[in-house]
């Protein structure tokens, strides 16, 4: 079951169904299953306290991922920034909600276990999120 929740932000997330199917296609094309995951939408001073009191960086983040799986049941928060989600489609020429669906996919695939700390690792996480945001334009 996917949650959806907002911290320090009026942020509105539409279209939590078509949402939900998307994230549950990715789960099953990795041979997992979804369990409960929570996306919670936060704003930039939200995030970097997460990222300061349980990671211990002190920067400003688009996605904190924290994985809670049991075997091929995923399980986790997806902790995402709205304003650096904003200002990462200008930086990078798309809009927002390719960004948001971006990030949401890229936590997700965190869960599945891909990880983007070797520039191998990155060309391969960003394989997969280029293939999964394809098949979201279909839905």
């Amino acid at each position: 079951m996917i949650q959806y929740c907002f911290e320090d932000t009026d942020f509105s997330f539409k279209g939590r169904r078509v949402n939900n199917q998307w994230l549950k296609l990715v789960a099953e094309s990795e041979i997992k299953r979804l369990g409960d995951i929570s996306i919670i939408f936060c704003s930039d001073p939200y995030i970097l306290d997460i990222n300061i009191k349980y990671l211990g960086h002190d920067y400003y983040t688009d996605v904190i991922t924290f994985d809670y799986c049991e075997g091929n049941v995923l399980s986790g928060d997806l902790f995402i920034s709205v304003d650096t989600v904003r200002e990462n489609a200008l930086t990078y020429g798309s809009t927002f909600e390719e960004e948001l669906n971006r990030v949401m996919v890229h936590g997700l695939l965190h869960l599945i276990g891909y990880d983007d700390h070797t520039p191998e690792q990155q060309k391969v996480m960003r394989q997969k999120e280029n293939y999964y945001l394809d098949i979201r334009s279909h839905f």
